[in-house]
């Protein structure tokens, strides 16, 4: 019978374990909650500058003398604020993501570090530029189209709340689409797709670029094109940048194949040891009676063998060197993989 000790301390190690990940994982969340209260409070001085410079695009292209309006009676004052919170969120977005690096890095590979710190670093930068492409170009154009194309007798005033949500819906949208070359990378080096499938499907992805503008840009023409090239050319150096980084990517492969190959062979002959062991100990104990201070086992019945010959406990010394022929096997295979790793052809 098995002592339920063993399975309690087992368990309470794994919840333990469990509750310290989760502990670490309010603290991060807390300081990121932290950073963006903090900003917030420096920037609530500055609200009305904040929108006034958000605003800009648009004020330009109105009639002389026109202003925003506010429809809702405590919008004035809320809007300004609801974009400075905006802002800090924005702003604190690098320090964001080190916490959620610092969170999963442990659970990482070597190999995995190394490829995912560029493309973090990589995909905030891109989605910086996203929402400064969005601000002084896209906006700004959809802003004199919209003014130049209203009827003579419609005066355009937007309400201050719904160019608000106008402009972080166009923020949020450039720039998860500048994050196309990281996903683009992503996808190559996990080896979901490969570059040739992609260069393939290309015509098929252009045509997608222009459906997905579609959807994220106000119903006009120029926005889904401002949209829709980007994608498209961020496309294209995702493309490149794999072709020359393939090498890089081949690299971590191997040693991702090296690692395995050594984690197996370190754990396998130690299992088997112990499987041998246990099952050494198990035939010797299959005497009619065993107790511990807890429990007393008797047997009752006869067990009869099966098999054509009487079972026999190895020796100390037919088990050792049983263990030496799997340790020199298994260190055999080792070898196999890393040459395979280090020279792929040879493992074909």
């Amino acid at each position: 019978m098995t002592n339920p000790s063993s399975d309690n301390s087992a368990q309470d190690a794994g919840f333990k374990a469990v509750l310290e990940h989760l502990f670490e994982l309010r603290d991060r969340l807390l300081r990121i909650v932290i950073a963006i209260v903090a900003v917030f409070i420096l920037l609530s001085p500055f609200v009305q500058d904040l929108y006034n410079w958000l605003s800009d695009p648009l004020i330009r292209h109105l009639p002389e003398g026109e202003k925003l309006i506010a429809i809702g009676v405590a919008s004035p004052f809320l809007i300004p604020f609801k974009l400075a919170l905006m802002v800090a969120f924005i702003v604190t977005l690098p320090y964001t993501f080190y916490q959620i690096w610092g969170f999963i890095a442990p659970g990482l590979y070597q190999h995995e570090k190394r490829l995912v710190t560029p493309l973090l670093l990589s995909s905030v930068g891109l989605f910086y530029a996203g929402m400064a492409f969005a601000y002084y170009l896209v906006i700004p154009m959809i802003s004199k189209a919209a003014v130049a194309f209203a009827p003579s007798n419609v005066t355009p005033t937007p309400d201050i709340a719904a160019y608000l949500d106008f402009t972080v819906a166009m923020f949020l949208a450039f720039g998860l689409s500048f994050e196309t070359p990281v996903a683009t990378i992503l996808l190559i080096s996990m080896g979901v797709v490969s570059v040739e499938t992609l260069i393939k499907a290309r015509p098929y992805i252009i045509v997608g670029a222009f459906v997905i503008a579609m959807f994220l840009t106000p119903p006009d023409v120029v926005s889904q094109v401002l949209m829709a090239v980007p994608i498209w050319l961020l496309f294209e150096l995702g493309l490149l940048l794999s072709r020359v980084f393939s090498k890089h990517f081949s690299r971590f492969q191997a040693e991702k194949t090296a690692y395995e190959a050594q984690t197996i062979a370190n754990d396998v002959p130690a299992i088997t040891a112990t499987g041998v062991v246990a099952t050494t100990a198990a035939a010797g104990a299959a005497a009619a009676t065993w107790e511990d201070t807890q429990y007393t086992y008797e047997e009752t019945v006869d067990v009869q063998s099966t098999d054509h010959e009487e079972f026999r406990p190895l020796t100390e010394a037919e088990m050792e060197a049983e263990l030496e022929r799997m340790d020199e096997e298994f260190k055999r295979l080792e070898d196999k993989f890393r040459k395979e790793a280090e020279d792929p052809s040879k493992g074909e």
